[in-house]
């Protein structure tokens, strides 16, 4: 029987999240690669076993109630408890033709983009919560931005993705305060401005440093922060 803490990262089939699964490899963990498209799930599996790391799929579509379930219900089978949950899949929806211009806002964008970036969330952890309440130490990271900062106001006007973030933050203090005499420790991290898809590679941050501070929020002491909101700096804004 493995004995290591099983990890799942959400959307982990390729940049950020990819990045969080190797790390979190590295550091001892049994990493669930959690992904909705099964070839690229599998493509990733294997690239990440190819470097050594103890990880294996999990069919896993944060909008589906039925495909959270089913992903429950798996992680459920190994026996063990759920050490860390990393929610990371996200979206930033439709950007062309006004689509996130708060005047002209395409109303239908900002409901898929809270699907997945808010509400997927949601469902997730709430399906994981007897898993991790199983787990010795466990950790609930959710993958923010500082965009959903409303003191700093940074990058474009994204009025459908910028919001579910502020949003996402609101419900990770929620998830910390109803948590707070458990051993579950939730919190969410900003990796900063990285060279992904999201980007069009075009930021100066790699996948592993943007995937440095979730590993750390991960990976706290019992006696670490909870409810809080940090990037590699420490304490981001609200």
């Amino acid at each position: 029987m493995n004995d290591k803490k099983i990890a799942l990262v959400t959307g982990a089939n390729k940049g950020i999240g990819y990045a969080i699964a190797q790390g979190l490899a590295a550091s001892g963990f049994r990493v669930a690669v959690g992904a909705r498209d099964d070839a690229r799930r599998t493509a990733a599996v294997e690239k990440l076993r190819a470097c050594g790391a103890d990880v294996f799929g999990v069919a896993l579509d944060v909008a589906s109630d039925e495909s959270v379930a089913a992903a429950a219900a798996t992680l459920g089978r190994t026996g063990e408890g759920l050490a860390v949950l990393v929610n990371n899949a996200g979206i930033a929806g439709r950007l062309g033709s006004g689509a996130q211009d708060p005047t002209t806002l395409d109303l239908d964008n900002v409901r898929t983009v809270l699907e997945t970036n808010v509400l997927g969330v949601v469902r997730v952890t709430n399906a994981m919560l007897p898993l991790l309440r199983k787990a010795e130490s466990p950790r609930i990271v959710n993958m923010s931005s500082n965009m959903g900062s409303l003191t700093l106001q940074t990058g474009p006007i994204l009025a459908a993705y910028a919001p579910s973030k502020t949003m996402l933050n609101s419900i990770t203090v929620q998830y910390a305060r109803r948590l707070a005499d458990t051993n579950v420790i939730v919190n969410a991290a900003c990796p900063g401005y990285v060279a992904t898809d999201f980007t069009g590679f075009q930021a100066p941050r790699t996948p592993e440093q943007g995937a440095a501070i979730a590993i750390k929020l991960a990976t706290l002491p019992d006696d670490g922060p909870r409810g809080g909101f940090f990037d590699d700096e420490g304490v981001v804004a609200w």
